[in-house]
Protein backbone atom coordinates (compact mmCIF):
# COMPACT_ATOMS: atom_id res chain seq x y z
CA UNK A 1 0.00 0.00 0.00
CA UNK A 2 1.10 3.55 -1.03
CA UNK A 3 2.02 6.01 1.32
CA UNK A 4 -0.44 8.83 0.46
CA UNK A 5 0.45 11.39 3.94
CA UNK A 6 2.77 13.66 1.91
CA UNK A 7 0.18 14.31 -0.63
CA UNK A 8 -0.94 18.18 -0.54
CA UNK A 9 -4.63 16.76 -0.22
CA UNK A 10 -4.09 15.00 2.69
CA UNK A 11 -2.94 18.10 4.86
CA UNK A 12 -6.64 19.87 3.52
CA UNK A 13 -8.76 19.72 6.65
CA UNK A 14 -10.61 23.82 6.62
CA UNK A 15 -12.18 25.55 4.02
CA UNK A 16 -8.89 27.30 4.15
CA UNK A 17 -6.76 24.99 3.55
CA UNK A 18 -9.06 23.98 0.70
CA UNK A 19 -9.01 27.19 -0.60
CA UNK A 20 -5.07 26.84 -0.22
CA UNK A 21 -5.16 23.98 -2.13
CA UNK A 22 -7.11 24.82 -5.17
CA UNK A 23 -5.13 27.89 -5.83
CA UNK A 24 -2.18 25.88 -5.55
CA UNK A 25 -3.41 23.49 -8.48
CA UNK A 26 -4.09 26.76 -10.10
CA UNK A 27 -0.85 27.96 -9.89
CA UNK A 28 0.37 25.07 -11.12
CA UNK A 29 -1.68 24.97 -14.11
CA UNK A 30 -0.16 28.26 -14.86
CA UNK A 31 3.54 27.42 -14.72
CA UNK A 32 3.62 24.02 -16.33
CA UNK A 33 -0.06 24.03 -18.16
CA UNK A 34 1.72 22.48 -20.81
CA UNK A 35 2.66 19.19 -18.72
CA UNK A 36 -1.12 18.49 -17.24
CA UNK A 37 -2.54 15.69 -18.36
CA UNK A 38 -5.82 17.86 -18.25
CA UNK A 39 -5.01 21.44 -19.12
CA UNK A 40 -8.42 22.62 -20.47
CA UNK A 41 -11.35 22.72 -18.71
CA UNK A 42 -13.05 20.12 -20.41
CA UNK A 43 -10.70 17.46 -19.99
CA UNK A 44 -10.58 18.84 -16.15
CA UNK A 45 -13.92 18.72 -15.80
CA UNK A 46 -13.98 14.46 -17.55
CA UNK A 47 -11.87 13.91 -15.02
CA UNK A 48 -13.25 15.15 -12.52
CA UNK A 49 -16.31 13.15 -13.42
CA UNK A 50 -14.29 9.80 -13.88
CA UNK A 51 -13.01 9.85 -9.97
CA UNK A 52 -16.05 10.08 -8.18
CA UNK A 53 -17.07 7.08 -10.04
CA UNK A 54 -13.66 4.92 -9.55
CA UNK A 55 -13.04 6.75 -6.04
CA UNK A 56 -14.18 3.68 -3.96
CA UNK A 57 -11.14 1.25 -5.43
CA UNK A 58 -8.71 4.67 -4.97
CA UNK A 59 -9.90 4.98 -0.93
CA UNK A 60 -9.76 1.48 -0.81
CA UNK A 61 -6.36 1.09 -2.25
CA UNK A 62 -4.98 4.10 -0.03
CA UNK A 63 -6.67 2.13 3.03
CA UNK A 64 -8.60 5.49 3.65
CA UNK A 65 -12.46 5.73 4.64
CA UNK A 66 -14.44 6.94 1.96
CA UNK A 67 -15.92 10.15 2.73
CA UNK A 68 -19.10 10.90 4.52
CA UNK A 69 -22.28 11.87 1.93
CA UNK A 70 -22.33 15.34 2.77
CA UNK A 71 -18.80 15.83 1.29
CA UNK A 72 -20.06 15.05 -2.26
CA UNK A 73 -22.81 17.37 -1.61
CA UNK A 74 -20.50 20.25 -0.56
CA UNK A 75 -18.22 19.52 -3.42
CA UNK A 76 -20.95 19.43 -5.59
CA UNK A 77 -22.27 22.67 -4.24
CA UNK A 78 -18.91 24.14 -5.07
CA UNK A 79 -18.58 23.11 -8.47
CA UNK A 80 -22.03 24.30 -9.74
CA UNK A 81 -21.67 27.82 -7.91
CA UNK A 82 -18.11 28.28 -9.50
CA UNK A 83 -20.53 28.60 -13.01
CA UNK A 84 -21.86 32.12 -11.89
CA UNK A 85 -19.66 33.36 -8.61
CA UNK A 86 -17.11 35.94 -8.97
Amino acid sequence: MEDFSDHPAHGVDSREALVSHILGLRDDLLERGDECENPTLEHYLEALAAWPEGSPAWYRHFGEEMPADDAWTLFARALSAAVVYE
